[in-house]
């Protein structure tokens, strides 16, 4: 009988009374989950471990049914980090906890100070449909890491695998530490109208615009994590054998619709024919030899709904109509949302598919005469989430990588950065705010706080008032020597 309660209660809607009064709740314990030791957080984290691998096939089967998405994917791209986040957290959220101890300046001397770590309080996050256990998990490890309450929104998009999301989170955490809403988009605005301590949103820019000024009423702090058309150099030195099976996998992973997915591709002139027949040949090794075995591959996803499907089918549309080229694919198929890896050629930078953030498995493939063609392009758009540069010439590289400005970089590789937890993850202006993984995430659910032991032998008193001659000396002193 538990255990039917505890499915019906996943599959009930949360209702804006749930998050009025979860809110409260969690605002009332906040500071005994402040005061937990390193020891009971890592038990958090092992339980959320079990519960995850205990759950795993439900995640690939709601995911199936969301948008199609392989099992393996879902293995490779939606647990693993997860768990792999989990790990690295328990291995140093002991050193992370620990205060640091900072030097202090000659004019407090015999003083000490160190920056302490305090949860940040009652958090949100609100998670993407594109990844959606991945990009709700990663945040969370960092927010149960730092001693924080915690609740969540997955995306409305993808309901079965926000159903067992709430089932995960519900069976290991009570409500008034860790909460999952579901819903449609009152139950958003209604999440958004309070007060948190922190917000942690991944999404698209316009409605990371929504988030920040939600969070500005209550001056709450926030990390975005958003997107951006994330480019990709392939310059003249390149054995486009090594770089052709990244370029493509990390284009159509996911069916394209990938925060940090190549969006676009500059080529050399001189390699430009040869990028083109390669890619046409590795999406074949990769999902079949014609478009009835991409169709049935099933390693091949959906796009996530019609709305999503039919900006892409029309952005496709409109670049052909202004001179584009279908190098291979475009085939569009309404009822399935099914899009073919497509690439094209004859893409100028003011074609439809060049304006926007495609997400979706298709790949405008553009050629440029020399590097600082490539870089200008690159800065007349927004900065974006990651950039990808293939090269063999290091002074090259640097050149890209001083003229341009991203939030974050692989060389001769794509996507495989999300995978290191020792580097921060995050955009920039346009791409998000903030960043998150490993360390950079407990930081980040975290306020790091200065604090300072004042001796009793200070000679601070020295600039009390009275002010007097002492008062100028000492302040000369110190100005001519620090």
């Amino acid at each position: 009988m538990g255990n039917d309660l505890k499915t019906a209660s996943t599959e009930r809607v949360s209702s804006l009374e749930d998050v009025e009064r979860i809110f409260q709740l969690q605002k009332e314990n906040r500071w005994n989950i402040a005061n937990t030791s390193t020891k009971e957080r890592i038990e958090k984290l092992k339980k959320f471990h079990t519960s995850i691998l205990l759950h795993q096939q439900e995640l690939r089967d709601a995911m199936f049914k969301d948008f199609k998405k392989s099992s393996h994917e879902v293995d490779l791209t939606e647990v693993m980090p997860v768990i792999s986040e989990i790990k690295d957290a328990c291995h140093h959220l002991k050193s992370w906890m620990e205060p640091k101890s900072v030097p202090t300046p000659l004019t407090l001397f015999p003083s000490s100070s160190e920056i302490i770590y305090e949860p940040k309080g009652v958090v949100l996050i609100i998670g993407p449909w594109n990844y959606p256990f991945q990009l709700i998990g990663s945040p969370l490890v960092a927010a149960i890491a730092a001693g924080n309450c915690a609740m969540i929104k997955p995306s409305n998009n993808t309901k079965n695998t926000s159903d067992v999301i709430k089932k995960i989170i519900e069976e290991i955490f009570p409500e008034n530490e860790i909460a999952v809403f579901t819903g449609e988009r009152h139950i958003s605005n209604a999440l958004l109208e309070k007060p948190f301590d922190h917000i942690f949103f991944t999404g698209s820019p316009s409605v990371g615009t929504t988030i920040m000024h939600a969070a500005a009423k209550h001056l709450a702090s926030v990390t975005l994590e958003l997107g951006g058309k994330s480019p990709v150099i392939v310059d003249e030195t390149v054995n486009l054998n090594d770089s052709i099976s990244n370029i493509i996998w990390g284009k159509i992973l996911n069916a394209g619709q990938t925060c940090v997915g190549v969006d676009y591709v500059l080529v050399h002139e001189s390699k430009f024919n040869e990028f083109i027949e390669k890619s046409k040949k590795q999406i074949e090794e990769f999902y079949g030899k014609n478009q009835t075995s991409w169709e049935t591959n099933p390693d091949f996803c959906r796009i996530i709904n019609d709305k999503s499907f039919e900006r892409l089918r029309k952005t496709v549309e409109d670049s052909i109509n202004q001179g584009a080229k279908v190098e291979i694919g475009g085939t569009f198929i309404a009822e399935e949302r099914y899009i073919s890896p497509t690439i094209l050629s004859n893409v100028s930078i003011d074609s439809p598919v060049m304006q926007e953030e495609l997400f979706g498995p298709i790949l405008p493939v553009l050629s440029f005469k020399n590097l600082e063609e490539a870089i200008r392009i690159i800065q007349r758009k927004e900065k974006p989430l990651a950039l990808y540069i293939f090269s063999e010439r290091e002074d090259r590289i640097q050149k890209i990588l001083k003229n341009t400005s991203s939030g974050g970089v692989v060389i001769n590789g794509v996507v495989a950065h999300l995978s290191n937890s020792n580097l921060p993850f995050g955009g920039v202006n346009h791409s998000g705010m903030g960043s998150y993984h490993g360390h950079f995430g407990f930081k980040a659910f975290s306020h790091e706080r200065g604090v300072l032991k004042l001796s009793k032998l200070s000679a601070i008193k020295i600039l009390f008032p009275p002010y007097g001659n002492h008062t100028k000396s000492f302040v000369e002193l110190m100005t001519k020597y620090l």
